[in-house]
């Protein structure tokens, strides 16, 4: 459907005006946590937005910590699941919408310290429902894999009511 937005073209309008400015990254970060309160309350921090690419920090503070003192397995998913998101919304083209259907997580080591999370991915034309897997990689500081997750969406046209 010709002239309807995508999802991720927003975003992406909103990366590219504040992104440049002193401290519009973490802007940007505060913005998407209020739109989506549930991604915003890990108070992840966007560090590059493009189509089909994101990459994001997770500042290890107890807040995000379990009982063992490393940062929680569900904080790690929620990263790894925004990231895939953006990205994959971020690469959208106009009149096509998606939704997770399931994620897959892999946890490979204790996650401390401030983590990198990052997908890159292509979108497939959508002119039917169709599903797709995408995979965030986390690592911590040493660029040691800490955790992967694998998000299956599902992308198709926007229905019209």
């Amino acid at each position: 459907m010709p002239g309807m937005e995508a999802p991720g073209e927003r975003l992406r309008r909103m990366w590219d005006r504040l992104a440049p400015l002193p401290g519009g990254s973490r802007l940007f970060s505060r913005v998407l946590g209020r739109m989506v309160p549930y991604t915003g309350s890990i108070g992840l921090h966007v560090m590059a937005l493009e189509p089909g690419y994101c990459r994001a920090e997770l500042a290890d503070r107890r807040r995000v910590r379990n009982h063992l003192g490393s940062i929680h397995a569900v904080a790690l998913a929620n990263l790894g699941e925004a990231v895939s998101g953006l990205a994959v919304l971020g690469a959208m083209p106009p009149g096509v919408r998606g939704i997770v259907l399931s994620l897959e997580v892999t946890y490979t080591r204790k996650a401390r310290g401030t983590l990198v999370a990052e997908c890159r991915c292509e979108v497939p034309d959508v002119s039917e429902e169709t599903d797709h897997e995408v995979e965030s990689v986390i690592r911590n500081g040493d660029g040691k894999e800490v955790a992967r997750v694998r998000a299956r969406w599902r992308l198709g046209p926007v229905k019209r009511s």
